[in-house]
């Protein structure tokens, strides 16, 4: 079997210290586990994630939403450069194939309803509850258990 793509999702900004420690060990925990880390490539969560998988030898793919790969963070191992925006959203939930939602933002939230209406795996921590359960929707309390509930759903 194929290695799974897992993308780390969350804010870009307005984030804490405890979510970020909770990006990078999350993104270690997927490398250290052979599943390729995908994210839309900046800073913040999808940094953190990055350099997490990093420091364990992983694959940290960023699908970037302007048209210069040299936009993405410092982590990655292959930016691609979409031109599209935030529509390369949707495109990061369609190369997943579980995605885990650490913290939230606005697109933090927009991923989680692709995901959701496709009935894509998501592991939420930390982020927007949606007000309703969803077979999609799976809760995790910590990076550990959000990596192991991920890993088992790809």
């Amino acid at each position: 079997m194929a290695e799974p793509y897992i993308a780390v999702i969350g804010p870009s900004a307005d984030h804490t210290p405890e979510i970020l420690a909770a990006a990078t060990e999350v993104g270690a925990g997927l490398a250290a586990a052979g599943a390729v880390v995908l994210s839309g490539g900046g800073g913040g969560v999808m940094e953190a994630a990055s350099r997490g998988a990093r420091a364990q030898g992983g694959q940290c793919v960023g699908i970037l939403p302007g048209v210069d790969r040299g936009e993405g963070n410092a982590h990655l191992t292959l930016g691609l450069a979409t031109g599209l925006g935030e529509l390369r959203n949707a495109l990061l939930v369609r190369c997943s194939d579980v995605l885990i939602a650490v913290g939230g933002s606005w697109g933090t939230l927009s991923e989680v309803a692709l995901a959701v209406r496709q009935d894509k795996p998501v592991v939420a921590m930390n982020t927007w509850l949606v007000g309703h359960e969803h077979p999609a929707l799976h809760y995790a309390e910590t990076p550990r258990e959000a990596v192991e509930l991920a890993l088992s759903l790809a």
